[in-house]
């Protein structure tokens, strides 16, 4: 690839094969080999390319062992006129990356979008956000872990992620492929461009409008600043869905919520997949997940949850009024949430990021639900279902209309529909920030 510079990988999955040389077999980790081997393949003139590392390795400290993920990233950037050695910055990024899946324990999917908000390599560009997608020339590997496949890192603009967000990750990545400038065939980011594939082609737009009207969104839900009030009872309510507690233990999510929210965030990038909620199974059904360490926790809870209540113990309760908040982000996200999954018979999940709260909106046509249309908003423990109608989701997208334009007005919003007894708060950040919000 002339004027490019090859793609990298970057350790998320880690989960590769083989040893190193025979005369060196300690200074080659598992898997090592055979992610080399795929590079050697592809790249046969580079027998020695820079590389971007740790330190302190694993297989030196017998501290770690092969993450089991399943998958390395890649990236493949645009050569600036006058440079002579590639940057650091994309291996820097990749690392960002990778921690968040060690840490959140969160794989990445072909699709996949990561809103990041800055400029990826630190400049003044217009590519701030990445979609993800499988490697076009590196060819899965098989190791002792199991099959590692690589997934390469697109740099798009913010007008890009939404499209994606609101249509499709794939939709998306098949547009760039069509605009050379833009990525091209092998989606090449290039940090100085300074349009979007929308300004570039404007016909562009119109196949995302068709496809968001054909298909909605398969976007099933997002990490976000959220909360969530019963106003059925008093907040000091010892039953309070927020705060109830065994002993001095502050409720939280069990592992088999935490594991049907995972499904429901996994499952909807499954395009054309049924309108169902996966069942509450503590038994993870993906592939991409049996070959984890054992030694690894298996939920999203977080790392205090010293105390989880059985799930058995925790009961459904139907509320009568409830209040949804958002932060100016996550709200933006609720035209998405109802024009593109609940008018399709889908569902979309909004998972607090500063504790267990969850939100889940779901249509009539979703199966596995407790919300019902009888009782439209039910909870268990801090998991939060509302069932919508389409008549009221028609509503509601008319009254949340300036949703559209975020930055036309003002924080604090209040959005209100008293005959269904649903009220939605659009706050400052600040305030989910603060742990006594």
């Amino acid at each position: 690839m002339e004027g490019t510079r090859p793609g990298g990988a970057a350790p998320a999955g880690g989960a590769g094969s083989g040893s190193g040389s025979s005369s060196f077999p300690s200074l080659f980790p598992p898997g090592l080999h055979g992610i080399y081997g795929e590079c050697r393949r592809l790249y046969p003139e580079q027998p020695n390319p820079l590389q971007v590392t740790a330190i302190l390795k694993y297989w030196f400290t017998g501290t770690d062992g092969p993450s089991g993920f399943g998958f390395e990233l890649t990236f493949r950037l645009k050569r600036e006129t006058g440079e002579s050695a590639p940057p650091t910055w994309p291996a820097e990024l990749m690392q960002g990356l990778a921690r968040y899946v060690f840490q959140s324990e969160n794989t990445f999917c072909s699709g996949d979008h990561v809103s990041w908000h800055s400029p990826l390599d630190n400049s003044e560009s217009r590519i701030q956000h990445m979609l993800l997608t499988e490697d076009p020339q590196m060819q899965p590997v098989q190791t002792p872990f199991g099959v590692v496949t690589f997934l390469q890192i697109v740099g798009v603009c913010t007008e890009e992620l939404h499209a994606a967000q609101q249509w499709n990750g794939q939709g998306i990545l098949e547009l760039l492929r069509t605009v050379p400038v833009a990525g091209g065939p092998w989606l090449i980011t290039d940090m100085r461009r300074g349009e979007t594939i929308f300004e570039i082609d404007p016909h562009l737009q119109e196949r995302v409008d068709k496809g968001i009207e054909t298909d909605g969104s398969n976007l099933s839900g997002v990490s976000a600043k959220c909360a969530w009030d019963d106003l059925s009872r008093p907040p000091e309510d010892d039953e309070d869905s927020r705060s109830i507690c065994i002993g001095t233990q502050p409720r939280r999510l069990s592992g088999k919520d935490t594991e049907q929210i995972r499904e429901t965030l996994r499952r909807g990038l499954e395009i054309n997949s049924k309108p169902v909620l996966p069942p509450i199974n503590a038994q993870r059904q993906n592939g991409l997940n049996h070959d984890r360490a054992p030694s690894r926790k298996d939920s999203l809870e977080s790392e205090s949850s010293a105390a989880i209540i059985p799930h058995e113990l925790i009961r459904t309760r139907q509320l009568e009024s409830v209040h949804l908040k958002f932060n100016q982000e996550s709200g933006a996200l609720i035209p998405l949430c109802l024009r593109g999954r609940l008018l399709h018979g889908r569902h979309f999940t909004y998972k607090s990021i500063t504790g267990d709260t969850a939100i889940t909106f779901v249509s009539t046509g979703v199966e596995g639900a407790f919300a019902t249309e009888e009782h439209p908003y039910a909870a268990h423990g801090p998991w939060l279902q509302i069932l919508l109608t389409e008549e009221f989701v028609e509503r509601m997208l008319e009254d949340l209309e300036d949703l559209n334009s975020p930055e036309e007005f003002k924080l604090p919003k209040e959005y209100s529909w008293p005959e269904k007894k649903l009220k939605v708060s659009i706050l400052p950040d600040a305030v989910f920030d603060n742990p006594l919000h």
